[in-house]
């Protein structure tokens, strides 16, 4: 299975890691300068050691440079989310994503199972996290692949997650719940391109694939024959 990547986490690890190289190099400096400070005069620091700690220090300032090189490459993207976004629209696409406002009645989703599985239950929560339905697969919702799943007990307007529990003989079965439509909008939260499909609006990250159909296409209508007109004989002057 095909799992999404969040531009925001990928953001905060780099993040966390700029902040370790830069303690540690700060750390090391004041080290550094107390060694050099405090060394013996009749018994000076090998310079071998010392071309090896620079050679160190180097290493620390060109990882802190590519840290802030790719921070700088993510928040260009940022800036450039809206309009790279508006080029989704009108394509058909699955995300990873469980998330979905039931409108008359109506919520759903599609799941995927990474295997056949003995045993399938599928949990409708709310938005506070309480179970309001399970029960069984639809027919045929327990083999390998993505299956559609229609609930149609909700409240209009509320929001409704899908959870899915899958067994087989030998444990667990790995399961996603995705969304599958068209994308009909675009817009920004949080410095992050999200996307609309049907009752559902999700991070651009989560897409995990894209398909654009072509628009069918009525023929044009053949022109309605001419009117032939009589023909008249010539006669002899």
């Amino acid at each position: 299975m095909v799992t999404a990547v969040n531009g925001n986490t990928a953001q905060g690890k780099i993040n966390t890691g700029s902040s370790m190289l830069a303690s540690n190099f700060e750390t090391f400096l004041s080290l550094l300068t107390a060694q050099l400070k405090n060394q013996d005069p009749l018994s000076p620091m090998d310079s071998n050691e010392f071309t090896g700690q620079l050679t160190q220090m180097a290493g620390v300032e060109q990882q802190l440079l590519s840290n802030q090189l790719l921070t700088a490459l993510l928040n260009g993207q940022k800036g450039d989310g809206l309009a790279n976004a508006s080029n989704y629209i009108g394509k058909d696409a699955t995300a990873v994503w469980d998330a979905t406002k039931a409108a008359d009645g109506k919520a759903t989703w599609s799941y995927e199972l990474g295997k056949n599985a003995t045993e399938v239950e599928l949990q409708v929560l709310n938005s506070t996290g309480q179970v309001v339905w399970k029960g069984p697969p639809p027919e045929g919702g327990t083999t390998s692949g993505v299956h559609d799943f229609n609930w149609t007990e909700g409240q209009d307007g509320s929001v409704y997650t899908l959870k899915v529990v899958a067994k087989d003989g030998t444990g667990k079965v790995d399961a996603q719940v995705l969304m599958r439509g068209r994308i009909t909008g675009v817009e920004m939260y949080a410095d992050e391109p999200y996307v609309t499909i049907g009752n559902s609006v999700m991070p651009l990250s989560s897409i995990i694939a894209l398909d654009e159909k072509n628009a069918s296409v009525t023929p044009p209508k053949p022109d309605p024959t001419p009117e032939q007109l009589p023909v008249i004989p010539e006669t002899d002057a």
